[in-house]
């Protein structure tokens, strides 16, 4: 038993007698006022001071990359509610202006929403959520406040497709507004938001910024109804007509809601323009009198 006292002592001496010294020490510097020991006290405090100052910097340090973290996080948020409060009021806007726009269409009329585009080969298609039951047939104009969109090729009974104006078989007869020339205006397939005006002659003044509408010449479209804006003109080698780039009025991939006319084609007129081009290719021509039953006859 006094062995292993002895041995306990001889190890724990040294920090005994450490904390011996170090009790005095602080007991001479805590109850005696000398300036010797005023001055240790002072020198001490601003020792442990530096150090407490480095341990809150960091501390503060570590506080502010959390706040850093918290800011970037409500920031990334509040972007987010912009942009959602931003596409609300443009489409507010855009919704505002079709109603106001209807107001203008002397044609019965449908209002639809484009919930399907399918844009990325050359004869492309819209789908909308209206059909044969809101009275829409194939070959109806469908427009919205800026222009022509296309015109009706399918209809469902809820849904109907639409031929846009970016397809490479579409076309229509066209007529510059300022110089009252007409032409065609199609999609060639190669530029998404240019469509190409052709058979205008090279004497014509044509300037960038001409608009142009629909003539009175389509069996789809009223006139008077924009297609584009010219982007650029110019005389190719070799053509008599020139050769001209319109920016589209109703670009396609900006169209979400459209009008659909209620109007359709003369059958009558459509059945002549028919007949004319079968002849045109030399198909046998359309007897106009075949189904006609003379008086005599009843």
């Amino acid at each position: 038993m006094a062995l292993t006292a002895a041995k306990l002592w001889e190890k724990s001496r040294d920090w005994v007698v450490f904390g011996v010294c170090l009790l005095v020490a602080l007991a001479v510097l805590l109850t005696r006022n000398a300036p010797v020991l005023r001055a240790a006290r002072a020198g001490s405090l601003a020792v442990t001071a530096r150090v407490e100052g480095a341990f809150s910097g960091v501390g503060r340090y570590t506080r502010a990359l959390s706040e850093n973290d918290r800011l970037r996080t409500q920031a990334l948020e509040l972007s987010a509610e912009v942009a959602r409060l931003r596409e609300a009021r443009i489409e507010n806007e855009r919704l505002r202006a079709l109603l106001g726009f209807a107001d203008t269409l002397s044609v019965p009329h449908v209002l639809a929403r484009v919930v399907g585009k399918d844009i990325t080969q050359q004869e492309n298609l819209l789908t909308i959520n209206a059909g044969a039951s809101d009275s829409i047939e194939v070959g109806m104009p469908v427009i919205d406040e800026r222009g022509i969109v296309g015109k009706v090729v399918l209809v469902g009974r809820s849904h109907s497709l639409v031929m846009p104006h970016q397809n490479t078989r579409f076309s229509v007869p066209a007529r510059l507004d300022r110089l009252q020339q007409d032409g065609i205006v199609r999609w060639d397939g190669r530029l998404y938001d240019r469509l190409l005006m052709e058979y205008v002659v090279k004497t014509e003044p044509v300037r960038r910024g001409d608009l142009v509408t629909t003539s009175g010449y389509s069996d789809v479209f009223p006139p008077g109804l924009p297609i584009g804006v010219v982007d650029s003109v110019f005389a190719a080698r070799g053509r008599n007509d020139l050769v001209i780039y319109l920016r589209p009025a109703a670009p396609v991939s900006r169209v979400n809601y459209v009008y659909v006319l209620l109007a359709k084609p003369d059958p009558a007129q459509a059945a002549l323009e028919a007949q004319a081009a079968a002849a045109a290719e030399g198909a046998p021509p359309i007897d106009p009198n075949r189904d006609r039953v003379e008086p005599d006859s009843l």
